[in-house]
């Protein structure tokens, strides 16, 4: 508690609703990057986008229980909110920092209408149940409190910046801007996750991330994208140890399957040991 008081005093921490409202009336330019913690290069670089494009940036550090779809999960969550204090506010021009409860952002009972159509329950949403439906929840309860003007979201979770770009640009006076995923030197897309893995375990994921990298120029002269991955699935989960859950190439507008190199990602999302990764190139 110490610590986070001394924090306070240097940088505009909000510990709840009643500050934020009273802090962010008098403001109609606000940036917002919305974070579970866990802050990385990946979070940095969306808080230097927003800082740039808009007056005020606030960076909200929540962990959204309801977006999990497996307690384990939750629990085991990279959350250190003194470390990532440390780091944020080393950031010059960083205006805000909400810190919200769970009773500040599920402020009552209401339950959530939200579902996702049925055809964008594909890549994650096929396996994470109620997931993204957590993530919406979520996302329209934090723009209702924060209004902000810009969201920014990395598109390494691609799917999800996708969705929340849909739901949250229909609903809202809002835009929500994607950033590029930001990569470490061995060219591993940065993620909180990551922080679960020991230093063993974060070059043997590195080594997978570059082999998957690898495909990009292997597909181009490919008549048949997805026939080639499903073939090339078996392959890797034998040869890395590893459970994919789907290796898919899709077009960046829909998100439907597509056998065409121009204007596609392949999505991926595996299992290494009992963490769970996602990328897309």
């Amino acid at each position: 508690m110490f610590y986070l008081l001394n924090i306070l005093i240097q940088m505009k921490i909000i510990l709840n609703n009643s500050i934020l409202t009273k802090t962010l009336g008098p403001f109609d330019d606000i940036g917002f990057v919305p974070t579970m913690g866990g802050v990385h290069e990946g979070h940095l670089s969306l808080i230097k986008k927003s800082i740039k494009l808009n007056k005020k940036t606030i960076v909200s550090i929540f962990v959204n229980p309801k977006q999990f779809n497996d307690i384990n999960d939750f629990k085991s969550y990279p959350s250190n909110i003194k470390n990532d204090l440390a780091i944020l506010k080393k950031i010059k021009k960083l205006d805000f920092i909400y810190i919200p409860k769970f009773k500040d952002i599920y402020d009552n009972k209401k339950q959530s209408n939200i579902k996702i159509n049925k055809k964008d329950k594909i890549l994650c949403a096929k396996y994470r149940k109620g997931h993204f439906e957590g993530v919406l929840d979520v996302m329209s309860r934090l723009t209702t409190l924060i209004k902000p003007k810009k969201i920014f979201l990395g598109k390494k979770d691609f799917q999800q910046f996708f969705l929340v770009k849909k739901f949250i640009e229909k609903k809202f006076n809002t835009k929500v801007i994607g950033c590029k995923t930001i990569r470490n030197k061995n060219k591993l897309a940065l993620s909180s996750r990551n922080f679960l893995l020991n230093k063993q375990e974060l070059k043997d994921v590195e080594k997978i991330s570059k082999t998957f990298l690898n495909l990009k120029n292997k597909i181009k002269n490919s008549r048949n994208i997805n026939s080639f991955l499903k073939k090339l699935k078996k392959d890797l989960e034998k040869f890395y140890n590893i459970k994919i859950e789907y290796l898919e190439n899709r077009n960046t507008k829909n998100l439907t399957i597509s056998n065409k190199y121009q204007g596609s990602k392949v999505f991926l999302s595996y299992y290494y040991k009992n963490i769970r990764l996602i990328d897309n190139f």
